[in-house]
């Protein structure tokens, strides 16, 4: 059994910042590669910095006299910015590749194309509108740490699902690995974490964010026999959504 002492690297903070967005952290590659799926403890660290983000965009957006809904558009533009819309992009090859093939072996060449179909570009569509009017009314409720807490917690679901088999062999996610549990179990007590201030309503929250991300695995179990890289962003998307749509609800 890992100890999560043998787990914890602080370099693993600024490993999945680089990761996990396009600013421009300096990160020793090697050292990174080498140290693979064990730094994935560190991804909702990566989503806090996300969260604040698209919290003080917001919040200067609407101080700046635009609505509630302009606001959080822009928030949530500059958090695509910011990632390199890297979520988004899975989400869009997990729609068209899990409801535009018949096989698994068809469905993992549709996610390998870079080409986007209807199912993409309608699950995009969905997502940043549903999106930004779950923000739009958070931001009118002042909630601020419901809008940060989510990006922390969809975050945390993922080094969980990345111990999930892996479908492709030669994806990313396969390269970088599985996480040892000790990773596992720390990342989604940072999830929990970021929820708790929350109170009754976060934990609502976390209940559906654990749900839904459950509900990715088995449906990635049952399509392509395991995860990728595009389940993985796929599920972050989701998840976040979930959360922000439970508390926009309960707020």
């Amino acid at each position: 059994m890992e100890r999560t002492e043998s787990v914890i690297d602080w370099r693993d903070i600024p490993a999945a910042l680089g990761f996990l967005t396009r600013l421009p952290i300096p990160v020793d590659g090697d050292w990174a590669v080498a140290r693979g799926a064990r730094s994935a403890w560190a991804y909702p660290l990566a989503g806090l910095f996300v969260g604040v983000l698209l919290a003080a965009i917001a919040f200067a957006a609407s101080r700046l006299g635009l609505s509630s809904g302009l606001a959080a558009a822009l928030g949530l533009a500059a958090t695509i910015v910011v990632t390199g819309a890297l979520h988004e992009d899975g989400l869009a090859d997990t729609a068209d590749g899990l409801w535009g093939g018949w096989t698994p072996a068809r469905r993992l060449e549709i996610m390998n194309d870079s080409r986007i179909g209807a199912y993409g570009v309608l699950a995009l569509v969905m997502m940043v509108l549903m999106s930004s009017l779950a923000l739009s009314e958070l931001l009118r409720a002042g909630a601020y740490w419901a809008i940060i807490s989510l990006p922390i917690a969809s975050r945390a679901v993922m080094p969980a699902l990345m111990g999930l088999p892996h479908a492709r062999p030669g994806g990313v996610s396969a390269a970088i690995g599985r996480p040892p549990r000790a990773a596992i179990w720390l990342a989604a007590a940072l999830g929990l974490v970021a929820l708790l201030p929350l109170g009754w309503d976060g934990l609502a929250a976390g209940i559906v964010v654990a749900s839904v991300a459950a509900g990715m695995g088995r449906l990635a179990l049952a399509k392509i026999g395991g995860q990728t890289g595009d389940i993985l962003g796929a599920a972050q998307q989701v998840t976040q959504l979930a959360g922000w749509l439970t508390l926009a609800a309960l707020l």
